[in-house]
């Protein structure tokens, strides 16, 4: 693959690659747009403002062990344009630490006809023009997710699978041709009351059909990283499982499918709390075995979450409680960076799955 790209290009995808997937750091996913960051700033009382999203964001670029734990960060388009308090821009701010910023260049899902609701997402059209933009602004990487649903009979329709996994490997080539390690983000939904044995083989046959098209495309597969869930059941599943089988698991997946020549695996977080993600990462981990890849995190909500709820103890309207943000932050990256290693000791039963109504 890549036999279109010059020598030059394939060894700064490399880097940027093998970069992203040094141990023990993870990628810190700051590309929600401000619609959604508005509405997670209302439920916690701080206005929407361009401002506030402003030093929401170099909140989280300058928390102090930030270089210890991330090695890349994702930005929402707007924020490739902000700058840091001292007027640097965030990517050139980014790069001076060593955490490599990146860029989110897929738009708006859209429902495909005649599927039954599900979706694909747009943007492809325009990406070429986008990530010459991107990459002159200073971004390194991109990520594009396409977000996927098991149904109730178990499956995902082979229209949605062929058509996501086809743009997945599409945005891949065009970012490369500019520049920009492309992070594909297969992203199936934890909505359902599917097994952890559907999810494995649900699992497999969607990165099985992306693999495949990234590499019948020319896609350069060294040049890549993947960003995909943990193999998890469903939210709504009745049968209880621990953090060391869905760990199994998830590793179960990857070495079933995917090349060797990606260095990297980062999982989203999905909507799993950090207690429940970090554990699972760890089980990961310790079933890594003599996997090639580098096996750490890309999360949001995860990490982000508890630091919005420390706004709800002051009065609507007041500023951001940066200060205590960036300490509680600093906890969280610690947590993660140890799951990332396999070196956490997680509490009896952090992680495991349990059916709705269990306690």
């Amino acid at each position: 693959g890549g036999n279109h790209l010059s020598r030059a290009r394939k060894i700064e995808l490399k880097k940027t690659a093998n970069a992203i997937a040094t141990f023990g750091k993870g990628i810190t996913a700051c590309d929600e747009g401000p619609g959604t960051v508005g509405l997670r700033f209302e439920q916690v009382g701080i206005e929407n403002t361009e401002e506030n999203r402003r030093l929401y964001r170099h909140m989280l670029f300058t928390v102090p062990n930030g270089p210890d734990f991330l090695s890349a960060a994702i930005l929402d388009p707007e924020t490739i344009f902000q700058k840091a308090n001292n007027g640097t821009p965030f990517p050139e701010l980014l790069t001076k630490t060593g955490i490599v910023p990146g860029c989110k260049p897929h738009l708006k899902v859209y429902t495909l006809p005649g599927t039954n609701g599900e979706t694909v997402m747009q943007g492809l059209d325009s990406l070429n023009v986008r990530a010459k933009e991107y990459y002159d602004a200073g971004c390194r990487f991109a990520k594009w997710r396409s977000p996927l649903t098991i149904g109730s009979d178990g499956k995902i329709s082979r229209t949605a699978i062929e058509t996501n996994m086809h743009d997945l490997a599409r945005y891949a080539l065009i970012c490369q041709d500019n520049g920009l390690m492309p992070i594909v983000e297969p992203d199936i939904s934890l909505d359902g009351d599917y097994d952890l044995e559907t999810a494995i083989r649900v699992n497999v046959e969607v990165q099985a059909e992306l693999y495949k098209a990234m590499i019948d495309l020319g896609v350069y597969m060294e040049g890549c990283t993947l960003k995909p869930n943990m193999v998890n059941p469903g939210r709504d599943c009745k049968i209880k499982y621990t953090a060391d089988e869905i760990g199994e698991a998830t590793v179960t997946v990857l070495r079933r499918v995917m090349p060797a020549a990606m260095p990297g695996v980062n999982f989203l977080s999905g909507g799993q709390s950090l207690e429940d993600a970090s554990a699972r990462l760890d089980a990961i981990n310790r079933h890594k075995g003599n996997s090639p890849w580098n096996l750490s995190f890309s999360w949001s909500q995860a990490l982000q979450l508890p630091l919005l709820e420390l706004c709800k103890k002051n009065p609507p309207g007041s500023p951001l409680p940066l200060e205590e943000m960036s300490a509680l932050l600093e906890k969280e990256l610690e947590i993660a960076g140890k799951a990332a290693r396999g070196q956490m000791n997680a509490e009896p039963g952090q992680g495991d799955h349990k059916p709705p109504g269990a306690k």
